[in-house]
């Protein structure tokens, strides 16, 4: 496939996960195992990604501990660790994970607000509901809400949020010395939510940030996850395994926000893509291999067994999914990703091990292992064929892998025109494309003075 150089531009983003992508990337001679926290290679790894005009970078995420004796495991708080990226860099966006499941309205619209002043203008929320019991167990609960209470609070949750981020005008500041005046408070407006989850009175104790309100991101795909996504996301990050697949997804989700009286042209659809690299077919290929044959298989079954609710012991390694496994319906962790792997295994007629394999790379993501010219195709094709606004770049290896995809895949890009060549805007949202949005207050009295 050859490209055009006057392709409109697509959205990247840098999603950076320590050591890489694929589990057993930190075995591999040269690693870096501890990569997830060290606050330096993340400033470094962000510099790379700006170097080459990336949209964002993005942290993703989670509140309980899922076994650490097997692979790299614990996280800096992502926007403690985006608060010293924002430092080291100056254009590229900064997206990170925030549960609406266990945190409060307030606390998260405060600490996104704070990181969107401190970076000017670079901040966007990846809102999740946060599946788990494991999870759940850490903030005092039994076992996880029901799948459908969650993306219930989550509205909620939004909408408080958003009426916290207006609750200062744009010009309520004055910081007039002389009068003695620093603030006109008839600008700063107490919310008085009361709602099935919260109660805020407000408003927030900080200005209006650059942007008005972060960039909202979502990732969810069930269909709750879509239909709060048509109603909320700027931006969404999804898995999808084949390009059949991700023109389905792109079409139903710009359905679906055209449906809730949105432009669909304004919320960018970024699937996932895990490239491994290889100056040639062959050497992309054994490297893919050699990965795969580090991943522990039991290791990779006992997580898939909790992924599709099922007794390990009912996984044996080499044989294919058992027949009578539980419906999408029967699940109230991640329904998406367990109707996407059960997909897969059925379609490619996999065995456990296989699956695990498959999974092992990208965690249901798209995987693909080529030169760095058939790493463009795929992201061309994918582009002009329907499936995608632009990409979430997931590096099976890091931080190898992205400097591979920085040194030989981002030239091509550019030569066709598929990736910008400089900055023009200084915020995420003027990245994305996207309009800020006017304080409601504001909105509000401007609409009483007419």
């Amino acid at each position: 496939m050859t490209g055009s150089t006057d392709n409109k531009p697509l959205h990247f983003n840098l999603f950076n996960n320590g050591s890489g992508h694929h589990e057993a990337s930190w075995r591999l001679p040269g690693s870096y195992p501890t990569a997830n926290l060290d606050v330096e290679y993340f400033e470094k790894m962000a510099q790379l990604a700006e170097s080459v005009m990336f949209d964002s970078v993005f942290l993703a995420d989670h509140v309980s501990l899922d076994g650490a004796s097997r692979r790299p495991s614990g996280r800096i708080d992502p926007l403690t660790l985006l608060t010293a990226v924002a430092r080291a860099t100056s254009r590229i966006g900064l997206i990170a994970t925030a549960s609406t499941s266990y945190n409060d309205p307030f606390n998260v619209a405060r600490r996104f607000a704070s990181l969107d002043l401190i970076s000017g203008g670079r901040v966007g929320w990846n809102i999740v509901t946060t599946p788990g019991d494991a999870s759940a167990r850490n903030f005092g609960l039994d076992s996880q809400p029901s799948h459908f209470e969650r993306y219930q609070r989550a509205e909620e949750f939004v909408s408080v949020a958003e009426k916290l981020w207006d609750s200062w005008e744009d010009d309520a500041v004055i910081a007039d010395p002389e009068a003695g005046v620093w603030a006109d408070e008839s600008k700063i407006h107490t919310i008085d939510h009361r709602g099935r989850f919260f109660s805020v009175r407000g408003p927030l104790n900080l200005p209006r940030s650059p942007q008005g309100h972060p960039v909202l991101v979502q990732a969810g795909s069930s269909d709750d996850g879509k239909e709060f996504a048509a109603r909320h996301a700027e931006a969404v990050f999804t898995a999808q395994h084949t390009l059949a697949d991700g023109q389905a997804f792109y079409a139903d989700l710009k359905r679906r926000i055209k449906l809730a009286g949105r432009d669909p042209d304004g919320v960018k659809i970024l699937p996932g893509i895990v490239p491994v690299i290889g100056s040639t077919e062959a050497e992309a290929a054994a490297l893919d291999a050699r990965l795969d044959e580090l991943i522990l298989a039991e290791s990779g079954r006992d997580r898939l067994a909790k992924q599709l609710s099922l007794d390990p012991a009912r996984l044996p390694l080499d044989e294919p999914l058992p027949d009578d496994l539980p419906t999408e319906d029967d699940i109230e962790g991640d329904k998406s990703r367990f109707t996407l792997i059960v997909e897969l295994a059925l379609r490619e007629k996999l065995t456990v091990r296989e699956l695990v394999g498959r999974l092992g790379s990208g965690r249901g993501h798209r995987t693909f292992a080529g030169t760095p010219e058939q790493v463009a195709d795929m992201i061309e094709q994918w582009a002009r064929e329907g499936a995608a606004d632009g990409f979430n770049i997931m590096p099976a290896t890091l931080p190898s892998g992205f400097e591979l995809f920085v040194e030989h895949v981002v030239p091509i890009l550019r030569s066709r025109g598929l990736i910008r060549t400089k900055y023009e805007g200084t915020t995420l949202r003027e990245h994305y494309g996207l309009p800020r949005p006017r304080s409601q207050y504001a909105a509000a009295r401007a609409a009483s003075a007419e």
